[in-house]
């Protein structure tokens, strides 16, 4: 056991509440948690796993390896979302760490992240800089979320002008997460918030069942005027998508699904529906603009490109999302 975690027995405060959700990333899993047990040194961690009724080994792994963690067992997978909140309910910690099963926690972060909070009492949340495993960086903190950078993503005009300030302003632009910065959003695969705040703003949105959710909480906290930051003195790495990689069409369609639902809860219904027209738009776009390749591929008898597919269920799904 880590000398910083605290046993199912012991009643010493709790500094740090970290939340996993996994389901079926058991090697994933395995390497977030030594990671995790590595970077609590010097403080009271509790951990928290809830399993979504994983059947490739993950229980077993936490059980036999990481006994001193508390495990939630779920008879099958309630979604990402309400997993989080069963452990937030339960947790002890002056803050709540969310860590996804595909994020490594760097030796010092830990610390870092509590050290910051502590020293700044109008921070409700904070993340560390992210990378990707080849080291390079990995965006984790945009803008709440408007219609225009909704056109500009669905448009790929970011892409096209990663440096303007005007089209790239929801990746904010120019930024290059060398320094401490107040944000709007910070990406759930690490996010920290004082425990003390969730009888405030609440638990996670479950009708977000999964992606978004985060970006509600961290509008929820806005609104109640705690600050957010990104602490770049702290790292972790990423892989993004590491846990919905099996179901990526699904999931790629669920995104959109929550974005919209983002939408509909604080933009209203007149900029929900014209959301639903650039989804729509974006996506015949990208589907007519991939055709002659989609052609190609089939008289070769290989397969399209992966992202076609994608958004030619999202095309479809639109009218009902």
């Amino acid at each position: 056991m880590s000398p910083g975690a605290i046993g199912r027995g012991q009643q010493q405060a709790v500094d740090v509440s970290v939340v996993i959700v996994s389901w079926n990333t058991c090697e994933l899993l395995d390497r977030c948690l030594r990671a995790l047990y590595a970077a609590s040194e010097g403080l009271h961690v509790e951990v928290l796993v809830v399993d979504n009724g994983s059947s490739d080994g993950s229980l077993e792994l936490v059980r036999s390896h990481y006994a001193d963690a508390r495990l939630i067992a779920n008879s099958h997978n309630l979604g990402f979302v309400r997993a989080n909140n069963q452990a937030l309910a339960l947790a002890r910690g002056e803050f709540v760490l969310l860590l996804n099963s595909d994020a490594f926690l760097a030796p010092d972060a830990l610390r870092t992240l509590v050290a910051f909070m502590r020293a700044h009492p109008q921070a409700g949340a904070s993340g560390p800089r992210l990378s990707y495993p080849d080291g390079s960086l990995q965006r984790s903190c945009t803008r709440f979320p408007a219609l225009f950078d909704e056109l500009c993503l669905m448009l790929q005009l970011d892409r096209l002008f990663p440096d303007s300030p005007l089209f790239g302003r929801f990746w904010l632009s120019g930024w290059d997460y060398s320094t401490l910065r107040e944000v709007d959003v910070i990406m759930g695969a690490c996010l920290m918030a004082r425990r003390a705040i969730l009888s405030q703003v609440g638990l996670l949105d479950e009708t977000f069942t999964m992606y978004s959710e985060e970006v509600d909480w961290c509008y929820r906290m806005r609104q109640a005027g705690w600050r957010l930051y990104l602490v770049p003195d702290a790292h972790a790495v990423h892989i993004w998508g590491g846990s919905s990689e099996r179901v990526r069409v699904d999931s790629f369609v669920q995104l959109f699904r929550s974005r919209l639902l983002f939408f509909r809860k604080h933009r209203g219904r007149v900029a929900s529906a014209l959301l639903k027209l650039v989804f729509a738009l974006g996506s015949l776009l990208r589907v007519v603009a991939a055709a002659p390749a989609a052609l190609y591929a089939w008289l070769r008898r290989r397969p399209a490109h992966p992202k076609l597919h994608s958004y030619w269920r999202l095309l479809w799904a639109i009218p009902g999302l």
